[in-house]
């Protein structure tokens, strides 16, 4: 075993300067939350959707074809009654769109962006980028971001990675690519700047968190011990008392969700009376990721 592998493996012997080193990689940098939101709005309200479909599958190099017709389910139904409701709603949102899932359904992307949603980059084939060469990380992010453009016509200002996998080489790229946000962190509730190596970056984290997504309540594997365990009442109940103290703060309330999980006819009322409950307070702001950054990012100057 060379020095570097026990170094790697025992945690517990490094020097001061590695804990730290790795630490300040990348860290939260000042808050960004502002002292209002558009239009004098006292609360924002980001709603997100990851149209993984498909290449859950995909990605570890699967074969299921049942699996893989759950991704489809994501695109033939999830989306569709999404849209609906966002119509319906008023409110606009953002997809974050592997680049496989944006050539596999071309049509969906553009119907997006055409009922003036936002699309973001979430990866090649939602990989995860922890795993790669920082060479390889930056030719799929870049390579991403070219497929994207041309099945839309808008080239993406921002990232989610895919599973929130952010690799040590990820801001660098990021800075690289000139995006305005990224949405795939957790150090706060609401909007930061993020810094490398100490060091501020100028881009802005728009923070994600395992309790606000639905797939941590719904997912189901057979081949896995992992089974559906909370009742979509239950769900319905956590989102809206995140919102309400994001609300009575003043701050940022993002919900991440998938269109092959909440897009069931039984799910469904968890994002149309959720929608229902914060439309009925007034001073929210409902807007895309692209618009939360920019509005953030305001305070840095």
């Amino acid at each position: 075993m060379n020095d570097d592998t026990a170094q790697d493996s025992q945690p517990w012997a490094w020097p001061e300067a590695e804990w730290r080193r790795r630490v300040q990689q990348v860290r939260a940098g000042r808050s960004l939350r502002p002292e209002s939101w558009p239009r004098g709005n006292r609360c924002a309200v980001a709603l997100s959707f990851d149209s993984d479909h498909d290449t859950n599958e995909l990605r570890d190099g699967g074969r299921s074809i049942g699996r893989m017709s759950w991704g489809q389910y994501g695109n033939r139904v999830g989306v569709p009654r999404i849209l609906a409701l966002l119509k319906r709603s008023g409110i606009p949102a953002t997809f974050f769109v592997p680049a496989v899932s944006a050539l596999l359904y071309p049509e969906e992307q553009v119907r997006v962006i055409a009922e003036g949603h936002e699309i973001g980059l979430h990866g090649w084939i939602h990989e995860l980028n922890s795993v790669l060469p920082a060479a390889t990380e930056r030719e799929l992010h870049l390579r991403s971001a070219d497929a994207l453009t041309r099945v839309t016509g808008v080239r993406p200002v921002g990232m989610r990675t895919p599973s929130w996998d952010f690799s040590p080489a990820t801001l660098a790229i990021q800075r690289e690519m000139q995006l305005v946000y990224d949405s795939s962190l957790m150090a706060d509730d609401d909007p930061y700047e993020l810094l490398q190596d100490g060091e501020p970056t100028g881009i802005v984290e728009l923070p994600v968190e395992w309790i606000r997504d639905d797939a941590v309540y719904f997912n189901m594997n057979r081949f896995q011990a992992l089974r559906p365990y909370t009742p979509p009442a239950a769900v319905l109940d956590i989102f809206r008392r995140e919102f309400d103290r994001a609300y009575e703060e003043r701050g940022l309330f993002l919900l991440t969700m998938h269109p092959h999980v909440i897009g069931y006819r039984s799910r469904m009322f968890i994002l149309e009376e959720l929608i229902g409950h914060m439309r009925s307070r007034p001073g929210v702001w409902f807007a895309t990721h692209r618009d939360v950054a920019l509005h953030a990012k305001a305070q840095m100057e």
